[in-house]
């Protein structure tokens, strides 16, 4: 898949803007601030429907405008597709597939992308929240019918949480509560499909994983993924504000954490994990097992990577997971590569790193590189430069000049 052309108007800092792209490497460059992680960020916006850097659409829409409207034509092949969504400040986003209304929904169907920032470093080294968000986005991705699961799934404990929370206020206990079982069953339908999800997409992580890790950092430090289950006893260390303390604690039950374990299996445990907890539920207003209190365990020598790992590790194993990410992707679909964006990545690595990364970035379709300086891009990726400045498309870079 190949993003041939990009449009924006009213996104972020840019008025207006049209940018050619072709296959092979893609730099964006220029200062800080001036909107090359803005080109960035429109190009996922099909991919996952939502920005890499903020958790609500607002931001995206330029200051004083209402809406913010993203383009794209596609290349698959010899087919050519059309992609356009608006992104309202308030209100549902709309969507057009060569220019008939679709739901937004449909958007991914037709776009592929892994895109690695900064930001990923939070995967890591940041709260459950953050893995479990990286794990949905790229089940989307495979499967988009599962956006459909885990927004059910939201809407659920949303009105289970509400309903416990009101319970608490009135001092029900116990059993009284008897409408809270009909909750449970839907709580435990669509939980057990995300969960299976997840459960076989950490499995097929695996191996590219280590695979990928290996390449970039230059050295096997067995690195290990698997999922710690609520329902099946695990600590995740998530407070009540969904804060998280220490590491995860392994599951005291591994068959529901093993990428087989069967749906009737999860759906049993998730049922004694809520009659266990249904009395502290009610204590406390809050679904205390679910998917929604899940983190993703990872792992170098053995170690967990948040708290042991070090800052060159911790950056292996984030790139790894995209990387790991993009060959699932190339492997099962039908549009090609993914394109593969990396916004702002090589100015945080240092030299080995650098040309590992640019190594295996250069096997994929399209690549989009952004970058302050363009010393730090490695050559086998300078194919195509653009200079970005105050929300405008300059014109290209002289490759050649920009390392004299």
């Amino acid at each position: 898949m190949i993003v041939e052309h990009l449009s924006l108007v009213d996104f972020r800092n840019y008025a207006a803007a049209d940018v050619e792209l072709g296959p092979g490497p893609n730099v964006f460059v220029g200062r800080n601030g001036q909107g090359k992680t803005n080109l960035a960020e429109a190009i996922g916006f099909f991919a996952t429907l939502g920005s890499h850097r903020v958790s609500n659409d607002a931001p995206m829409v330029r200051d004083g405008a209402d809406a913010a409207i993203i383009r794209a034509r596609l290349a698959h092949g010899e087919r050519r597709v059309q992609l356009e969504a608006q992104v309202n400040r308030q209100g549902s986003n709309k969507a057009r597939v060569n220019g008939a209304p679709v739901k937004p929904a449909e958007l991914p169907r037709y776009a592929q992308v892994v895109l690695f920032a900064p930001e990923d470093l939070q995967i890591v080294r940041g709260d459950p929240s953050a893995r479990r968000r990286f794990a949905d986005q790229l089940l989307v991705q495979r499967a988009p019918r599962m956006a459909g699961v885990i927004a059910d799934y939201d809407r659920v404990l949303k009105q289970r949480t509400a309903l416990l929370k009101s319970a608490k206020a009135r001092g029900i206990r116990g059993d009284a509560l008897s409408t809270l079982d009909v909750w449970d069953d839907k709580l435990v339908s669509l939980g057990t499909q995300l969960i299976a999800a997840r459960l076989a997409l950490a499995a097929d992580l695996a191996t590219p994983l280590a695979a990928a890790y290996t390449a970039i950092a230059g050295a096997d430090h067995n690195p290990e993924i698997e999922w710690a289950l609520s329902v099946a006893g695990a600590d995740t260390g998530e407070d009540a504000d969904g804060g998280s303390g220490a590491p995860a604690a392994p599951s005291p039950a591994p068959d529901a954490g093993r990428p087989d374990a069967s749906t009737t299996r999860i759906a049993e445990l998730f049922r004694q994990a809520l009659a266990a907890k249904r009395t502290s539920e009610l204590e406390r207003g809050l679904t205390l097992v679910g998917p929604h209190r899940d983190d993703l365990l990872l792992r170098i020598r053995g170690l967990p990577v948040k708290g042991y790992a070090s800052h060159g590790e911790s950056w292996s194993v984030a790139l790894s997971l995209r990387l790991a990410s993009a060959e699932l992707l190339r492997a099962d679909s039908r549009l090609g590569d993914p394109v593969l964006i990396l916004d702002d990545v090589f100015a945080e690595l240092d030299a080995d790193r650098r040309s590992r990364l640019a190594l295996l970035a250069a096997g994929y379709e399209q690549v989009v590189v952004t970058a302050a300086v363009e010393g730090d891009v490695p050559e086998a990726l300078r194919a195509r430069m653009v200079r970005v400045e105050a929300g405008r498309i300059v014109g290209p870079v002289d490759a050649e000049a920009a390392d004299a």
